[in-house]
């Protein structure tokens, strides 16, 4: 049984890959969880791979959810791109681009909205 937190991480992951999915880019992966992070889209647009992470917050008192992609989340996603990189060499040739989706407004009638962040971060 999911947690509510869970249940709207998954729903805003939904949107997200979909909103991707909407813009041209092929889905390779959902969730590649390893013990180092994990990556919530891995993502395949024209010859960039696309490794996204989803962020939703119910409010923007503390920066909202993109701001809480901080440097110790973005080691923890480098180094899962790292290990998923060395499991599939043919994703290692296409150059890898960090993007941030922050999906808001889950529950409005209107529908969610997402905010694609490309080259949101660089690697060290």
């Amino acid at each position: 049984m999911l947690t509510r937190r869970q249940l709207t991480g998954k729903r805003a992951e939904d949107v997200a890959a979909e909103f991707l999915r909407a813009r041209g880019c092929e889905i390779l992966e959902r969730n590649y969880r390893r013990r180092l992070g994990e990556l919530d889209i891995v993502a395949r647009e024209g010859g960039v791979l696309v490794i996204a992470e989803v962020r939703t917050r119910a409010s923007a008192q503390w920066g909202g959810a993109s701001a809480s992609v901080d440097r110790r989340k973005q080691r923890r996603i480098t180094r899962a791109a790292q290990q998923l990189l060395q499991q599939r060499a043919a994703l290692a040739r296409l150059p890898v681009r960090f993007d941030v989706l922050v999906v808001s407004d889950l529950a409005a009638p209107a529908g969610a909205r997402v905010e694609w962040i490309r080259h949101a971060f660089e690697t060290a």
